[in-house]
């Protein structure tokens, strides 16, 4: 990625790296991490497109504000972040936390998502399993300075400004996963055609994947023999691959690319 940049958006200062040319390609990382979640996804897709990769409020290099975190702001930021960099309508990955990110983006500024792919994050809090659940709810600043010298805590001390705020970085985080919600609604009105992944291992429940499959229009008929009724969006389950190591999968790079560069039916999201 290139030297960071950033951007003063909602009274914060953004951090985000760009690689490449072309159409652009946002990138939100997962809870606790940075862009360097991407890595070794981002020169694969800047082979043909702009790849910006953010760091959320509190993560990587973008300082933290008094404010708690919360979907629709974080969602705001990136948004922000597009509209200061006159874009234009760009294409959307989130993982994880930033999946979640990704989606209320989507959901609170259609206009500004070309076509949106969400990694490994569900639709409702229930979507991921019981015990991942108690997980996410029990984070708070005493795990977090339990982690000291985990990879996470090494990572987040090596690029942010100040390396102490580790444990509010965890504790932040778990009041936000802790919070239930419900997005149904709202994504199934989502108007620009969608890539749903997940692992075969995933934390998140198989029949909440086919659930969300099943909002987005899947799931619902034969597509027939010439594929012609086939929806515009689009599921993927990747076989052998967990929640925390779906980035790493091979199959990934080629999949999320082959789905922004489509032609779709109807020609949606061209």
């Amino acid at each position: 990625m290139s030297a960071g940049q950033t951007a003063s958006v909602n009274g914060l200062e953004l951090y985000y790296e760009t690689q490449g040319k072309g159409r652009p390609l946002v990138l939100v990382h997962g809870g606790l991490g940075s862009t360097a979640m991407f890595a070794d996804l981002a020169p694969q897709w800047a082979t043909s497109r702009r790849v910006i990769a953010v760091d959320l409020q509190g993560h990587g290099h973008t300082p933290d504000l008094e404010r708690p975190f919360a979907y629709e702001q974080l969602a705001d930021d990136v948004a922000a972040l597009v509209a200061s960099l006159g874009q234009g309508p760009v294409d959307l990955l989130g993982y994880s936390l930033g999946g979640g990110v990704a989606l209320q983006t989507a959901v609170r500024h259609a206009q500004a998502i070309r076509r949106l792919v969400v990694v490994s994050a569900p639709v409702r809090r229930d979507g991921w399993y019981p015990e991942v659940q108690a997980g996410q709810a029990a984070l708070n600043a005493e795990v977090g300075a339990a982690m000291a010298g985990s990879p996470p805590q090494v990572a987040y001390a090596q690029a942010a400004l100040h390396p102490a705020d580790w444990p509010r970085l965890v504790a932040k985080t778990g009041e936000l996963l802790a919070r239930d919600y419900d997005w149904s609604e709202a994504v199934a009105a989502l108007p620009m055609p969608c890539l749903l992944v997940f692992g075969d291992a995933d934390a998140i429940r198989p029949a909440h994947m086919v659930e969300m499959f099943g909002l987005l229009g899947g799931g619902r008929r034969d597509a027939g023999w010439d594929g012609s009724a086939r929806p515009v969006n689009r599921l993927a389950i990747l076989p052998g691959t967990t929640h925390y190591d779906i980035l790493a999968s091979p199959q990934l790079p080629g999949l999320v690319a082959g789905f922004l560069d489509a032609q779709l039916p109807g020609g949606a999201g061209g």
